[in-house]
């Protein structure tokens, strides 16, 4: 991501979309959120093809959409437009139904479950904005090899750093991580 717009807010990279219509501003939102978009694909797809190419749509169905309409709070929105997405998918292959059948029908036992992937979303979310936090090397080697599952090789031939950088910013990313987490936490205390 362009460390120079990593700072603007969501809500003025839209004000400045809706003022001049340029999808670079839409661009920096894209790549800002793309690792939620993937979590919350791979959640409903279960499977990395499918939840990348879901990304992918959920991407030009974006670019379309906000094309057409306001939308004034990003995130929650392209949450919500890759999850219908994936639900869609997810009816035209015929698996819909039964998945329906046993959110609607869970028993209070269940609801534990409810529970414990509301608090995998609730971590997905503040590793996706931690990981914003991270410096762009830290990012990209991270998002290279976790998200991508790149090896240290793969992501020195990509980026061009030398293998020793691609093992330092991964291990560096990852404490920094921690310690983003760890902070965040506190604070929701």
């Amino acid at each position: 991501m362009n460390t120079t717009y990593s700072t603007i807010p969501d809500q003025d990279l839209l004000k400045r979309f809706y003022h001049d219509g340029d999808n670079k501003w839409l661009g920096v939102l894209l790549q800002r959120y793309t690792m939620l978009l993937f979590g919350v694909c791979m959640k409903y797809l279960k499977n990395e093809e499918e939840a990348k190419d879901a990304v992918q749509q959920v991407f030009e169905k974006a670019i379309k959409e906000l094309g057409k309409y306001k939308v004034d709070y990003f995130k929650s929105w392209i949450y919500m437009v890759a999850k219908n997405h994936c639900l869609m998918q997810l009816r035209d292959k015929g698996k819909l139904p039964k998945e329906l059948n046993e959110q609607t029908m869970a028993t209070p036992a269940e609801d534990t479950d409810h529970n414990d992937l509301w608090q995998k979303d609730e971590l997905l979310e503040r590793m996706t904005e931690a990981i914003t936090k991270l410096t762009p090397e830290q990012r990209t080697c991270i998002e290279l090899f976790y998200l991508q599952k790149k090896s240290y090789t793969e992501i020195a031939d990509t980026t061009s750093y030398t293998l020793m950088q691609v093992k330092s910013y991964i291990q560096n990313g990852k404490r920094n991580l921690k310690m983003i987490l760890q902070k965040q936490q506190y604070h929701e205390r």
